[in-house]
């Protein structure tokens, strides 16, 4: 029963909310907040298998593809659409789906989570295959509509990956690893836009940059694979690349117009003074790690 789960239970500790001045009331949010990241280290273990586990399906071309439901699918397309500007990867690469379509982003469509089967057709319209990695996210642990994606993910063979906010989650049992991070009960009882989907954003932040750093497309901790796309990030990429090279940003700048504003392309011409053509070649035999195509000259 959905009573009963713990999401859904009245926190004790704002059973006067209404009466709660508004200081009060920031300061009580403020506390209940501070216990969800004690509540996701518990389950670090788990999410370091779920990185293992995407990592391995996008070496192989695989895509790492999020479903949820409401808030929760809100949580996995932001995540996904962050990718490509920080780490140039192809919009194609981190997906998410939510429930109820492109018009569920801007306001909620009742009742599309609790259709399972429109999980597996969204699915199946995105062709998922064996190296897919696809992420369930529910912060009851019992969304149909998850539910529903992550069992047709597992039946043509996807990596599958529960994350839900309660212990023995119904979409846990659907998944090949299951990340429960128990948030407890809401200030406002039943929000779980609140904790619980801070939670979330928590753990996909750390699904999706682990798996960067592990796809090589962090240097020392810069976001060398940024995508050159605005004013702001050129500076970046700017600052980036003299950091590392030790040269002006004048310097740094023309340097990276050579290197067609790639600045993984950069720092290995500069550090073995070659070519555009020939770093982009020691990159390509190093599977993209700068480090490795720097130690192997």
């Amino acid at each position: 029963m959905i009573s009963e789960l713990q999401t859904e239970r009245r926190n004790t500790q704002s059973m006067n909310l209404d009466q709660l001045t508004t200081d009060e009331i920031v300061r009580l949010m403020n506390q209940e907040d501070q216990t969800v990241a004690q509540a996701v280290q518990k389950v670090l273990d788990s999410i370091a298998k779920a990185v293992e586990l995407a990592v391995k399906g996008m070496k192989n071309g695989g895509r790492l593809i999020y479903i949820g439901a409401g808030t929760s699918g809100r949580i996995g397309i932001m995540d996904a659409v962050e990718c490509p500007p920080t780490f140039s990867t192809s919009p194609s690469f981190v997906q998410a789906v939510i429930a109820g379509g492109e018009g569920a982003i801007k306001r909620a469509v009742e009742g599309a989570e609790d259709r399972d089967f429109e999980g597996a057709e969204d699915l199946k319209k995105m062709g998922i295959g064996p190296n897919d990695t696809v992420v369930g996210i529910a912060a009851s642990g019992r969304t149909p509509y998850v539910k529903g994606g992550l069992l047709y993910a597992k039946e043509v063979g996807a990596g599958t990956i529960a994350i839900s906010n309660n212990a023995q989650a119904g979409i846990s049992q659907c998944a090949e690893i299951a990340i429960e991070a128990v948030t407890g009960p809401e200030v406002l009882t039943g929000s779980t836009r609140l904790k619980a989907a801070t939670a979330q954003k928590m753990i996909v932040n750390m699904i999706s940059t682990a798996a960067m750093i592990q796809l090589g497309k962090v240097y020392e901790n810069l976001m060398i694979d940024v995508n050159v796309s605005n004013y702001k990030l050129k500076e970046r990429a700017k600052k980036m690349l003299s950091t590392i090279t030790h040269i002006s940003l004048e310097e740094a700048e023309t340097l990276l117009e050579q290197a067609n504003f790639k600045v993984k392309t950069a720092i290995i011409m500069h550090h073995l003074n070659i070519s555009c053509e020939e770093a982009e070649r020691k990159l390509a035999s190093s599977d993209g790690f700068v480090r490795q195509a720097l130690n192997h000259e």
